[in-house]
């Protein structure tokens, strides 16, 4: 039978319907991780829906392998409601799915060693040996990577909402690319894939993309979502000493991540060498003026709260084409149209403690709420909140 949102379960019932043991309940209660919703004088401990949805998280967070101790402060710092949850499972299968693509790069290393020893008997030798607890040591950081995931649904859950335009940024960006057949397209900077997820249907068949990144947990995030399309080759790699021959792909994409490469010069440079003459750059960024009505927001409650990521100064549409113009010609810079009309405070807080700025170690607790109703007071006064979004893309050119 479901539990309806104002059902009560004591703990036995609890551990009956989840298969969780009574002790396990019990210590969750005891060291502040699971706490009954509804204990009043001389009744049995009852557990509400809500105290079932946070049993979720916790089960599966430790299936992943944190620590108690650390799904204690994730689960401090979350504030679900609404789409929360469903952002929350969005992601969990997120990291779920890294896990089981590092699994498989595990065992993929082990038959590899497996095959090199043939059936004589030979020992490892050293290199087999260090190929292993490589291939162990990726990103091993899974409460991270849930905290990285999460955050990032939340962002990409208050674009896809409350954005104006209907085509949609991913969609909009695929189009500035050259759609010639049989091209030889490198991605630096490819996150999880969702950019070639949410284009693959529209993909000629005739492309080769190489999707690269630095961080190893994304680039077997990104094959773990598109690995079974033949198009696609994945390779960890740094922007600046990318692994590949001059002269070998015919476009480069690096969305929204020159801002964050320590040496830009140094990015374009390599990415301007491994372009053949004629070659395309596609390098999407944003003017200093996105999303400015956040920190308007966040200092009319706080002066001292901060939300936008610094890093955006570093590479965007007022400084972008000095960076570029040092390697490639014909320097262009699109916009895409847009903006946000938000008119739900949750998805909006959500966005905002995603960034790596204060707002997310500040607003917790009876704070976070007070900051609640007053983002609420705000939208409820003006009718919704309306955002600037000035993203958009430099192209340039590779001359023969």
């Amino acid at each position: 039978m479901p539990l309806a949102n104002e059902q009560y379960l004591t703990t036995g019932e609890l551990a009956r319907r989840t298969g969780i043991t009574l002790r396990t309940l019990r210590f969750y209660d005891q060291i502040g991780l699971l706490s009954p919703e509804a204990h009043p004088p001389g009744v049995a401990r009852q557990y509400s829906l809500r105290n079932l949805e946070r049993l979720q998280r916790i089960q599966t967070l430790k299936y992943v392998g944190l620590s108690l101790e650390e799904i204690k402060d994730i689960l401090h710092k979350e504030s679900l409601s609404g789409e929360g949850m469903r952002r929350s499972l969005e992601a969990q299968l997120d990291v779920l799915q890294k896990k089981i693509s590092h699994a498989e790069h595990l065992a993929h290393a082990i038959r590899e060693t497996l095959g090199t020893w043939g059936t004589s008997g030979d020992s490892a030798d050293w290199q087999d040996i260090e190929k292993l607890v490589r291939a162990v040591q990726i990103e091993e950081n899974w409460g991270e990577q849930y905290r990285t995931s999460a955050r990032l649904q939340s962002r990409i859950h208050l674009y896809d909402k409350f954005s104006t335009n209907p085509l949609g940024w991913h969609r909009w960006l695929f189009e500035r690319l050259e759609p010639a057949p049989n091209s030889r397209v490198l991605e630096v900077g490819c996150g999880d894939g969702t950019f070639w997820l949410r284009n693959a249907d529209r993909m000629p068949a005739g492309w080769r993309v190489t999707l690269t990144d630095l961080s190893d947990g994304m680039v077997e995030a990104a094959r773990s979502r598109l690995g079974n399309d033949p198009r696609f080759v994945f390779l960890p790699a740094d922007v600046q000493r990318l692994p590949f021959h001059e002269e070998q792909f015919d476009q480069v994409l690096a969305n929204n991540m020159l801002y964050h490469v320590a040496d830009i010069p140094l990015a374009v440079a390599e990415i301007h060498r491994v372009l053949a003459p004629g070659g395309m750059l596609c390098a999407s960024t944003m003017s200093t003026r996105h999303l400015q009505e956040l920190e308007h927001l966040a200092a009319s409650f706080d002066p001292e709260l901060r939300v936008l990521d610094e890093a955006i100064r570093r590479f965007h549409f007022e400084n972008g084409a000095a960076y570029l113009s040092t390697r490639f010609k014909d320097i262009r810079l699109l916009q895409y149209q847009d903006q946000l009309l938000v008119n739900e405070a949750e998805p909006l807080i959500a966005y905002m403690t995603s960034t790596p700025m204060n707002a997310r170690e500040k607003l917790v607790g009876p704070l976070l709420d007070r900051f609640r109703d007053h983002v609420e007071h705000l939208m409820e006064h003006a009718g919704g909140l309306r955002m600037t979004k000035e993203n958009g893309i430099f192209t340039g050119r590779k001359h023969p």
